[in-house]
């Protein structure tokens, strides 16, 4: 008799862990308005029965194949923290059922994300990656709250393209780089043509002077002797006889 009475009253008995909420089903009235908190709860056997659920902040991560403005294929995958509010879990239960995360968050995330990537070129999706993921997060938690869920994060965590687009980027910075290679021996070429240049001049300022006094000399030969001479040239003294 112990063992049966224990029986009854074990089977009326339920927890509810920290972080989750339970919801009942009751076998004549269906699922029941009222959300049950954490702790130890009784209920009717065998008419009665508690659905569980996690409240907490999960995370699941949503790839997805779409495409850009510009009809260029694009790989994403969207990292999702979410979780239920709990006062809606009766209504949740009722019409999308216990795994609701897999009913839901791929459909809409898809849908989200094929309709925010198309407003995008393919290289505005890499420059303005941020505010593409913040586009996301936006649209994407206004349409989970329609579902009863509450998302506390969504981010970019993968953004490739297709075959394609990705041989034209590297042919792109491998033209840009032979570009850079040209233009770098150009300007080293008409930096040393530059500096001959200066060296040149400053070789014939260094010359005009001998080349003037050399003018001088041819000019007034007579005084340019008795000056001393072009160039530092002097003329010999003149020898007397002398006398006997």
């Amino acid at each position: 008799a112990l063992a049966v009475a224990g029986g009854v009253v074990n089977s009326a008995l339920y927890n509810v862990d920290a972080g989750h909420r339970a919801v009942i089903f009751d076998r004549f009235r269906g699922v029941q308005d009222i959300v049950v908190g954490e702790g130890t709860h009784f209920l009717i056997p065998w008419v009665q029965k508690p659905i569980i659920f996690d409240c907490r902040s999960r995370p699941r991560n949503v790839p997805v194949i779409t495409g850009s403005k510009d009809l260029q294929n694009v790989n994403i995958t969207l990292r999702i923290l979410f979780r239920p509010v709990a006062s809606q879990l009766p209504r949740i239960f009722t019409s999308i059922g216990e795994d609701y995360d897999e009913r839901v968050l791929p459909s809409i995330t898809t849908e989200i994300l094929k309709s925010v990537v198309a407003r995008f070129d393919a290289g505005e999706l890499i420059t303005q990656r941020e505010l593409v993921s913040r586009q996301v997060s936006d649209d994407l938690t206004e349409r989970a709250a329609t579902f009863g869920l509450i998302l506390d994060d969504v981010s970019l965590t993968h953004l490739t393209f297709g075959k394609e687009f990705t041989e034209a980027v590297e042919a792109k910075q491998v033209a840009q780089q032979e570009a850079e290679r040209a233009r770098f021996v150009v300007e080293k070429a008409e930096q040393q043509k530059k500096a001959a240049i200066i060296s040149a001049e400053g070789d014939s300022k260094a010359a005009e002077p001998d080349c003037q006094l050399a003018r001088h000399c041819r000019r007034r030969p007579h005084r340019a002797a008795q000056a001393g001479g072009c160039r530092g040239h002097r003329l010999p003294a003149l020898t007397l006889p002398e006398h006997h």
